[in-house]
């Protein structure tokens, strides 16, 4: 149902607290996976390593950052007839678009500055984060099916700099999974964006009418498939034992197929999937699963002698 735009900032919130609620903090948490590389690259209590994996973070924090704010101001308007995001600052006008991007460009000089002092190699992946969801922001969010790859490409890209950035081996089976549950992620999103909106999903983002729930079901249910077979081959394959000196890490094969099928469940039954984030920190269940999937890697990569 359309939301008629707030006039004037109605929210009463300070131009700090309207900037910050634009960065998104609540969705810093996608930035994790920059530690995939530390943890897989058996670096996890390495301190340089980890120190190096942290300024990482939370140089990814900052331009993720940025490309909220980019994409705010690009959506504005639309976001105005979006019952949830009429809410943003930008949309609801406690933040000036001029205002925020000043703030961007601020931020993401800062960030890409402190990214080329953490090596060539993970400046270069930082600056190409920022181009591709700017991309992203002013025109690939408008092409079918290219959407959500950008979204997905945008995980491989944290991958891949968690990687650079502790100089370790970027494994092939780290980026087949990290690409594969993106998309799994991306698409639950673009579906749980029709349901909410129902007739009125055409006109808050255009592309929702190339797809269908029936077509975006389709997709899921091939994405799912292929995110759990990639992640079982990891965890069996001889590159992997071979590695990891241990054939124990298929113990953790339950895991992720108990998260991706709850993922499901809150996706069609309880109508969930507009924020990955906030069905993880929300959902317990979920939560418990990924932790115990963590601990357990974690213990099986790192005291193989203990099997």
């Amino acid at each position: 149902m359309p939301v008629a735009p707030p006039v004037g900032g109605v929210s009463g919130r300070s131009l700090p607290v309207s900037l910050l609620v634009s960065l998104r903090p609540e969705q810093w948490t996608k930035n994790v996976v920059v530690f995939a590389a530390l943890g897989f690259g058996m670096h996890l209590f390495d301190p340089v390593a980890f120190a190096r994996t942290v300024l990482a973070f939370i140089v990814f924090c900052g331009l993720s950052g940025v490309v909220y704010l980019v994409n705010d101001v690009a959506d504005c308007e639309a976001d105005r007839s979006h019952p949830l995001k009429a809410l943003r600052p930008i949309a609801c006008r406690d933040l000036s678009t001029r205002t925020a991007l000043a703030a961007a460009a601020v931020i993401g000089a800062a960030c890409l500055g402190l990214a080329f002092r953490l090596g060539v190699p993970f400046g270069i992946v930082s600056a190409v984060y920022v181009m591709l969801l700017a991309a992203y922001s002013f025109w690939l969010k408008h092409v079918v099916i290219l959407d959500v790859m950008t979204l997905a490409i945008g995980f491989v890209l944290r991958a891949v700099a968690g990687a650079v950035v502790v100089q370790v081996e970027i494994g092939h089976w780290l980026l087949v999974c990290t690409i594969l549950l993106a998309l799994f992620l991306a698409l639950s999103k673009r579906r749980h964006e029709m349901v909410l909106l129902s007739d009125g999903a055409a006109n808050h983002r255009p592309i929702l009418a190339e797809y269908t729930p029936y077509l975006l079901d389709q997709m899921i249910g091939v994405v799912t498939a292929s995110t759990l077979i990639s992640y079982i081959f990891s965890t069996i394959s001889p590159e992997t034992v071979q590695k990891y000196h241990t054939d124990w890490l298929g113990l953790t094969i339950p895991f992720p197929l108990y998260g991706i099928f709850r993922y499901l469940y809150l996706v069609h039954r309880r109508e969930g999937g507009g924020s990955p984030t906030a069905m993880l920190t929300n959902d317990r269940p979920l939560l418990v699963c990924v932790a115990l999937w963590a601990i357990a890697v974690v213990v099986i990569i790192y005291r193989p002698a203990a099997f």
